[in-house]
């Protein structure tokens, strides 16, 4: 098999010299936007599907058991306190305050036996999104780092891009490139996903006060070229090279814009920062981008499940309702605009929550069951697959785990998870060496 160096050693294709010189965007524009534009820029992209995936991460570890595996026959002690309803998939009930997910549950398919041992939220959150557990020894990427590294380099829009933030699962550099040049990095957003920051020059900045700025830069660069390792100089010219293509380019700032958005679909997703991030998320992979993190927080449900969740003091608002409004609102978007057969969407977080609820009212962490929420993007809709024991602590069909699910991913978004690398020390390795691809998901 073909090995394939991620050191960096040669420049990125793009912009040329003459043309990066010209659009002055780096001082010009405020080296902070090269900062935060850390993007894979690769110099032979591979054949690839054309496909985006939007992973909708609601961190700190959703409750399976209050939302889509619920167990109304259970004790009194381990069942939700909410309801079930019916979906448009006969026989598939969820929680009663996600009703417009069930409107949609044809075009969506649930993973129910998500299982691994990993119950911290840092561990976690990496099992999950890089496929590997844990290991001191080497930091492997993310999955939206492998998508971007695999993007190319000829479009403007980034193509991995974190709502708001890579920030996930504390400090555990979940959502991070790991191994791979931090050029494959996530853009980070920010908190409001309807300002973004550093897209557009400063005031007082002309172009050609910036194209001296540039020039000095570049000499700068040159006297320390001679100092660098490759990495670290390759994950530059990466920041440099995607910065200059999005500032130069209207159409991919204006796909940050929430506010070109019609009110109607605005009030589709809801006003929610879970709902502003959705709606962002799609307008970026319409306009390019491959792989789309929005980060919801506060799904550490340690106690009063029964009013933070639905938030009960206020009718129609909490985790639940907002929740429930942005991904079906997600869902429906993109299949009336014709994406949605070519979007993956991924409803997930770290773990599932304990099937007992604690003396607070709340669950506590649960990695040995949790449920996955699948649409789009060559998954079939109207699918169940697998089950956990009557009282959701554990898988009794068909099992998933973490490296299963990153397998399935990785096919799905056209990359081999038997792809072997040469890791910045030499060492070779497989994008994810273990795991089987989810067949019933296709």
């Amino acid at each position: 098999m073909k090995n394939l160096r991620v050191s960096g050693l040669e420049r990125c294709d793009g912009v040329n010299r003459r043309a990066f010189l010209h659009l002055g965007v780096l001082s010009a524009f405020g080296l902070s936007l090269s900062d935060a534009f850390r993007l894979r820029s690769q110099a032979n992209p591979t054949t690839r599907k054309a496909s985006s995936c939007i992973l909708i991460w609601l961190d700190g570890g959703p409750s399976h058991l209050d939302m889509f595996d619920m167990k109304p026959d259970a004790p009194r002690e381990i069942r939700s306190p909410f309801s079930s309803i019916s979906t448009k998939v006969p026989g598939v009930r969820i929680c009663e305050h996600l009703p417009r997910i069930a409107g949609v549950m044809d075009k969506v398919s649930l993973i129910r036996s998500l299982t691994h041992e990993l119950g911290n939220h840092d561990t976690g959150a990496r099992f999950l999104l890089t496929g590997h557990r844990p290991n001191p020894s080497i930091e492997h990427p993310s999955l939206g780092s492998w998508i971007a590294r695999g993007a190319g380099t000829e479009r403007a829009m980034p193509p991995y891009v974190a709502i708001p933030s890579d920030a996930v699962g504390g400090l555990s550099g979940a959502a991070k490139p790991g191994f791979l040049p931090s050029g494959w990095s996530a853009f980070n957003t920010g908190q409001d996903p309807g300002r973004i920051t550093d897209l557009h020059p400063p005031v007082g900045i002309t172009l050609k006060r910036g194209e001296r700025r540039m020039e000095m830069l570049q000499k700068m660069d040159s006297f320390n070229r001679s100092l660098e390792q490759s990495t670290a100089r390759f994950g530059r010219d990466a920041f440099y090279d995607q910065a200059a293509r999005l500032l130069a380019s209207k159409d991919a700032r204006a796909a940050f814009d929430l506010d070109a958005e019609k009110p109607q679909t605005v009030q589709r997703y809801g006003q929610s920062r879970i709902g502003k991030g959705c709606l962002l998320a799609r307008r970026l992979v319409e306009a390019g981008s491959r792989f789309v993190t929005v980060v919801d927080v506060g799904w550490d449900t340690h106690q009063n499940i029964a009013r933070e969740l639905p938030d009960s003091r206020f009718p129609g608002s909490g985790k639940l309702p907002a929740l429930d409004r942005a991904c079906a609102g997600l869902i429906t978007d993109l299949a009336e605009r014709g994406l949605l057969e070519s979007t993956l969407v991924v409803l997930m977080g770290e773990f599932g929550r304990t099937p007992k609820l604690n003396a607070l009212g709340g669950r506590d962490h649960w990695p040995r069951a949790g449920t996955v929420l699948l649409a789009g993007g060559g998954v079939q809709g109207g699918r169940v697959i697998g089950a956990t024991n009557s009282f959701g602590e554990t898988p009794v069909e068909r099992p998933v785990s973490p490296e299963d699910l990153s397998c399935t991913l990785l096919t799905l978004l056209g990359i081999s998870p038997q792809e072997e690398v040469i890791t910045p020390s030499g060492r070779p390795v497989k994008i994810q060496a273990v795991g089987n691809f989810i067949s019933e998901l296709t």
